[in-house]
C-alpha cells in the first residue's frame, strides 16, 4: 500500500503528458510483458473451476477497470475533501465484505484500527480543504452533480474492497505471481479499445525520455510489484486486517507529495499520519497472551 501512494503520487506528471486511457493500457501493456512467464499455470496448481475463472475476471474488473473509472469521474465531479473522506471507508468496508463473504470474525482490534484509520483520513482531508484544494470543478458546480461523484466514488469503495476480498479467495487456489499475470491480462483487454481510442492521436515522439522512464516504473510497481506483494501477503493475512493497510496509500502519496513533488506539510497532516500508523499498530502488534489478534477471542 505504500508503494501504491508512491506510485499514485509519482503518476501525478504522468498524467500531464498521457491521456488517462492511453496511461492505464500502456501500464497493463507493460505489466504484461514484464509477468509473460507468469501466465503459465504451475504443474502444483490445480485446473481453474468456471467458479474460479469468474472470480478472476470480478478482480481484474472491480479492481482495475471499474475502479479507475469510478475514480477518475468521481473526483471530476466532487470536491477533493468529499473525496478524501469517502475513500477513509475502504478498511471498513473491506472488513464488512470479509465478514459477509469469507466468514471470517473480526475482533475489537481491527474495528477501532478502521476507526483510527478513518478519522485520521478525515483529518488529512480537512488539511487539503485549509490548503485550498477543496473546490469543485466549475462542471459540479454549474451542474449541481456533486452528489454522484459521491456516489461514483462510493462505487470505488467498494470496488477496492470487492479486490482485497476477492483476492483472499483466489490465493487459496493460485499463486500470487499467477494471479498478478492474470488479471493484468484482463485488466488490457478491458482497457484496449479506449486505449486504442485514446492513442490514435496521440504523438508518442513528443514525450521526453524521462516521462518513458517513468511510465516504465509506473507499469512495474502498479501491475507487477504491488499486486504480487499484495496477494502474497493475502495467503497468511485475514482479508479485514489487509483493509487497515489502505490507509497507507493516502499517507504514503502525501510524503511523496512533500519530498519530491514540493508540496507543504502541515501539523494537521502530521495528526492524520499519526492516527493513521496508530490504528496500523493497533491491528497488527501481537495480541495479549491469551488472545487472538484478529478475532479478539480467548481460546
Amino acid at each position: 500500500m505504500s508503494l501504491v501512494g508512491a506510485y499514485v503520487a509519482l503518476s501525478k506528471p504522468l498524467a500531464t503528458v498521457f491521456p488517462v486511457f492511453l496511461l492505464g493500457w500502456l501500464r497493463f501493456g507493460i505489466g504484461g510483458v514484464a509477468m509473460l512467464s507468469w501466465i503459465r499455470k504451475p504443474a502444483h496448481e490445480p485446473a481453474l473451476s468456471s467458479r474460479t475463472r469468474w472470480l478472476v475476471f470480478l478482480e481484474s474488473f472491480l479492481g482495475n477497470f471499474l475502479f479507475t473509472l469510478c475514480m477518475l469521474a468521481g473526483v471530476s465531479l466532487t470536491s477533493v475533501v468529499s473525496a478524501g473522506v469517502i475513500l477513509s471507508f475502504i478498511p471498513a468496508a473491506v472488513a464488512l465484505l470479509s465478514r459477509i463473504f469469507l466468514k471470517e470474525r473480526i475482533g475489537w482490534r481491527i474495528w477501532a484500527a478502521v476507526v483510527f484509520g478513518g478519522l485520521g483520513m478525515l483529518v488529512l482531508s480537512l488539511a487539503q480543504a485549509q490548503s485550498g484544494g477543496a473546490s469543485l470543478p466549475a462542471s459540479a458546480k454549474s451542474d449541481d452533480l456533486a452528489w454522484l461523484g459521491n456516489l461514483l466514488i462510493f462505487g470505488a469503495v467498494l470496488c477496492e474492497a470487492s479486490y482485497a476480498v476477492i483476492g483472499k479467495r483466489l490465493t487459496a487456489v493460485m499463486g500470487p505471481k499467477r494471479i498478478s499475470a492474470v488479471i493484468n491480462l484482463w485488466g488490457f483487454v478491458l482497457m484496449t479499445p479506449l486505449g486504442l481510442y485514446a492513442g490514435a492521436s496521440f504523438d508518442f515522439f513528443a514525450v521526453p525520455a524521462t516521462m518513458w522512464l517513468s511510465l516504465l516504473f509506473y507499469g512495474l510497481a502498479a501491475s507487477v510489484w504491488t499486486v504480487w506483494l499484495w496477494m502474497t501477503g493475502l495467503k497468511s493475512v485475514p482479508a479485514s486486517r489487509a483493509g487497515v493497510f489502505t490507509v497507507m496509500l493516502p499517507v504514503a502519496a502525501a510524503l511523496v507529495g512533500v519530498a519530491v513533488l514540493g508540496e507543504t506539510f502541515s501539523p494537521m497532516q502530521l495528526l492524520a499520519f499519526a492516527m493513521a500508523l496508530a490504528g496500523l499498530l493497533l491491528a497488527t502488534l501481537p495480541a495479549p497472551e491469551g488472545s487472538d489478534p484478529v478475532r479478539g477471542l480467548t481460546p
